[in-house]
């Protein structure tokens, strides 16, 4: 079963710590980007916040918030060259934001067990901060789903772009199956599951919401249980470097389809323009909320901040 974050097992991290995974399907898309700003937005609103680029073998971070690279990486606990992860902790100069940066090119860091990965949450958790913000790595590798799945909540980063939009459905379809192959044993419905997973298989299945139809018409009681972990996975999504109306329209496209063929009830929290300062920003090594505050850019993840906050919110009331 996966790691419960909300119940920390040893009563020693936050009471109110949340984890914020941020990922998608393609790269470029401006995951490490939004992740530095939407810290940067938590921590102005005197939360404690702690970023960990988890972009195992492919780190930057570090750059999005103009911090030197550090002489102590994630790469050094997992490898347990360092025995505590307050030990590759580092501060960013800016107030209440602390920075856990990548792992280095290490082969072996980039294909971590799934015992690694609790090893890494656990403590995590028990660090005394009230939000955690993890920066994942492009496609759809185990690592990254595992630490999205972990997460209390997960977030999308798409942009307007045909290849950035089919691979954010490939990664939101990668996370049903990984889901949902985690949470049984039974040999026979894991079986359905990975033949489900190619289009052409013989049972017929073409969508999500069929394998969960299939899998409940053979066994009710695993169809229901799978269909109520589905009910759980509410993502939240971001178009990023929108231009138009139309590019803003995709995120609800995006939350009607996922709702339709993955029974996935996907939370649409906003959108970023497109700005030259973003890419300026970046360039000069320095977080867009501080070079550019007053940019459209900026007030846009400043509203996603608060709506994803306030997203939150009305699921815990609800569910």
């Amino acid at each position: 079963m996966p790691f419960d974050v909300k119940n920390n097992g040893n009563g020693s991290g936050h009471p109110r710590s949340q984890i914020w995974a941020i990922g998608g399907g393609k790269g470029g898309s401006g995951k490490s980007l939004i992740t530095s700003s939407l810290g940067i937005c938590l921590s102005r609103a005197g939360k404690e916040v702690l970023l960990v680029d988890a972009d195992l073998g492919g780190a930057n971070l570090h750059s999005c918030l103009g911090t030197p690279y550090p002489n102590v990486t994630l790469s050094d606990f997992i490898r347990k060259k360092v025995p505590d992860i307050k030990d590759v902790i580092i501060n960013t100069g800016i107030p209440n934001l602390r920075l856990i940066s990548g792992a280095e090119d290490y082969l072996e860091v980039a294909n971590t067990s799934y015992t690694q990965k609790i090893r890494l949450l656990r403590q995590l958790i028990s660090l005394d901060t009230e939000y955690i913000l993890l920066d994942l790595g492009a496609g759809t590798a185990f690592n990254t789903l595992d630490f999205f799945l972990i997460a209390n909540d997960g977030i999308i980063i798409v942009t307007p772009e045909p290849t950035s939009i089919e691979n954010a459905y490939r990664f939101i379809k990668s996370v049903f199956f990984r889901r949902l192959k985690r949470m049984i044993n039974d040999a026979r419905i894991r079986d359905i599951i990975v033949n489900a997973m190619d289009r052409k298989n013989e049972l017929g299945i073409r969508t999500p919401v069929e394998l969960l139809n299939y899998v409940e018409s053979i066994d009710n009681e695993i169809g229901q249980r799978f269909k109520n972990e589905v009910l759980k996975l509410r993502p939240k999504l971001i178009i990023n470097s929108v231009r138009t109306k139309g590019d803003i329209n995709i995120g609800f496209s995006i939350k009607s389809t996922c709702l339709k063929y993955f029974g996935i009830n996907i939370s649409y929290v906003g959108h970023v323009e497109y700005d030259e300062c973003v890419w300026q920003s970046v360039r000069r090594r320095r977080p867009l909320l501080l070079e550019y505050p007053n940019s459209r850019p900026a007030k846009c993840i400043e509203r996603i901040a608060k709506n994803i906050i306030m997203n939150k919110e009305i699921e815990e009331e609800h569910f």
